[in-house]
C-alpha cells in the first residue's frame, strides 16, 4: 500500500479539523471598517430608559412573597436619583467613545446641534434623554422632544391598528415556538423558577410564621384568549419577569443588601434570575410575527432617519435634520425586543442572552469609506455591567460598558459591516407597511 492510500482515511478528518479551526479562530482577527479607511459618519441610538422604580403599585406584588418588597422613594415607573447619574455617566462614555471615533469634538458644545433626541413620553424616558444630554453635552442645550405624559407615542407604543384575528395569530406564533403547551416553558426553565421561588420565600431570612404566599408554580399557565396583542402568554414565566426585573431594579439602583431580594440576592444569583426575564421577552416580543409589527413604525423611521444622513437630503418621516450627526430614541425594553426580533439578531452581554436592561441601547452605525466608496453600517449592542450600574462606576476605557459587534442575518459580511444596501433591503423587508405611521 503506498503512503498516499494509507492518508487517504484521514483526508475528511484532516478537512473537518481545518475548517473547525477556521471557524473557531478569535473574531477579534476580523478586521475592523473603521481601521479599513473609513469615518463614521451618524449613529441611531435606540436606548432603553435607566433605572426606574417598579410600574406596578407598592403591595401588588406581595402575594407571591414572604415579606413586603421594599419601598422605594419615587412614583411607580419614575426614573431614580441613580439611574440619572448612571445614564449621565454613559452619556460621557459616549462622548469619549464617540470623539474617539472622529464623530465629535473631545468637549465643548459646537457639535451639539448637531444632534436630535427623541423619547417617549413617560417622565423615565423623558429623563434619560436629559441625562444623556448632560453627560455627553455637559453645559449645552440639546432639546428632548417628546409627547407630554400620559400621551401615547406610536413611534414607542404598539399599533392601535390591529387587524381582526391579528391577536390570535400572535398566540398561535409564540404557540408554534413552544410546542402548543404553555406548560412547557415552565418545565424548559423550572430550575430558575425554582431559584426564585426560594429567593420569594426569603431563602432563610425570613420567619416561618409569615404570611401566607402564592408560589410561582401555582399561577397557571395559559395561551392566548385571542383579546391582546403580544402577551398572549401568561404563566409562571411572564410572572416570574416582572418579579425579576424588580430585583434587577432593586440591585442597579443601589439598595443594601438586605433591601435587594431580602438579602437573598447578588450578582450571580441575579443572572440566574434574569433568564427568566429574558425568556418572557424572548417568546412575547421576539418572536417574528410579533416583532413584525410592534417594531415597524419605529424600524421605519430608523431607516429614513439613516436614508437621509445618506443622501443629504430631507427624507418624510425621518427624524432630525440632514446634517444631524446623532439621533438618540429613548424608549423601553419592548423597543429593542422588538426591533431585534423583527431583525432576528441578537448578543450576549455580561454573561445574559439577549438581555435589555436599563440604559442598554442598540446602536445603529453609518460608515463612509475615505475614498468615497458606498457608506455601510454596523450594529452594536452596549450595556453597562450589572455592578457597574449597581456601584455606579465611572466608565474609561479601562472599565468601559460591555459591547457586543451585532451579526445581521441578510446583509452581515466577515466583518459583521452591512453595505448601505444591503442594510437597506433588510430594514425594509422587516417593515410591516401596513403598521407603519408617517407622523414626525
Amino acid at each position: 500500500m503506498t503512503i498516499r492510500a494509507a492518508l487517504r482515511p484521514l483526508f475528511p478528518s484532516l478537512a473537518c479539523l481545518l475548517w473547525f479551526s477556521a471557524a473557531l479562530a478569535p473574531r477579534d482577527a476580523q478586521p475592523r471598517p473603521a481601521s479599513q479607511n473609513a469615518e463614521l459618519q451618524y449613529v441611531v441610538i435606540l436606548s432603553r430608559h435607566g433605572v426606574r422604580s417598579p410600574i406596578t403599585q407598592p403591595g401588588a406584588n406581595d402575594q407571591y412573597s414572604a415579606a413586603p418588597w421594599p419601598k422605594w422613594d419615587v412614583r411607580p415607573g419614575y426614573m431614580t436619583a441613580q439611574g440619572y447619574d448612571l445614564m449621565k455617566l454613559f452619556g460621557a462614555w459616549d462622548r469619549v467613545r464617540l470623539s474617539g471615533q472622529g464623530l465629535f469634538a473631545p468637549s465643548g458644545c459646537s457639535d451639539a446641534t448637531h444632534v436630535t433626541i427623541v423619547a417617549d413620553s413617560d417622565q423615565r424616558t423623558r429623563e434619560t434623554g436629559k441625562a444623556l444630554a448632560e453627560g455627553m453635552f455637559p453645559g449645552c442645550s440639546i432639546e428632548v422632544h417628546a409627547k407630554g405624559e400620559g400621551t401615547s407615542d406610536p413611534l414607542f407604543r404598539m399599533p392601535g391598528n390591529l387587524r381582526p384575528g391579528d391577536p390570535a395569530t400572535a398566540a398561535e406564533a409564540i404557540a408554534g415556538r413552544i410546542g402548543g403547551d404553555p406548560k412547557h416553558l415552565t418545565e424548559a426553565y423550572r430550575p430558575q423558577l425554582a431559584e426564585l421561588d426560594r429567593v420569594l420565600a426569603g431563602c432563610g431570612n425570613v420567619s416561618s410564621s409569615a404570611k401566607k404566599r402564592t408560589s410561582i408554580f401555582d399561577v397557571p399557565a395559559t395561551l392566548g384568549d385571542g383579546s391582546e396583542y403580544s402577551s398572549g402568554y401568561r404563566g409562571p414565566v411572564s410572572v416570574a419577569s416582572t418579579l425579576v426585573q424588580n430585583l434587577l431594579l432593586e440591585y442597579t439602583t443601589g439598595m443594601s443588601a438586605a433591601n435587594t431580594g431580602w438579602g437573598c440576592v447578588d450578582g450571580a444569583t441575579l443572572r440566574e434570575l434574569m433568564q427568566l426575564d429574558t425568556a418572557f421577552w424572548e417568546f412575547s416580543f421576539r418572536t417574528p410575527t410579533i416583532a413584525r409589527v410592534d417594531a415597524s413604525n419605529l424600524l421605519d423611521h430608523i431607516q429614513r432617519s439613516m436614508e437621509q444622513n445618506v443622501t443629504g437630503k430631507p427624507v418624510a418621516g425621518a427624524l432630525g435634520k440632514p446634517d444631524d450627526r446623532m439621533l438618540i430614541l429613548v424608549g423601553h425594553d419592548s423597543n429593542i425586543a422588538t426591533v431585534s426580533g423583527a431583525l432576528a439578531i441578537g448578543w450576549i452581554i455580561d454573561g445574559r442572552v439577549n438581555d435589555t436592561p436599563p440604559g442598554g441601547a442598540l446602536l445603529f452605525e453609518l460608515w463612509r469609506p475615505r475614498d468615497g466608496g458606498q457608506p455601510f453600517v454596523r450594529l452594536e449592542y452596549t450595556a453597562q455591567t450589572l455592578e457597574q450600574m449597581r456601584e455606579k462606576q465611572t466608565l474609561t476605557d479601562a472599565n468601559p460598558p460591555a459591547l457586543a459587534s451585532v451579526f445581521v442575518p441578510g446583509c452581515s459580511r466577515l466583518d459583521n459591516s452591512c453595505s448601505w444596501d444591503g442594510f437597506d433591503a433588510v430594514m425594509h423587508a422587516a417593515i410591516n407597511p401596513a403598521h407603519v405611521n408617517t407622523e414626525p
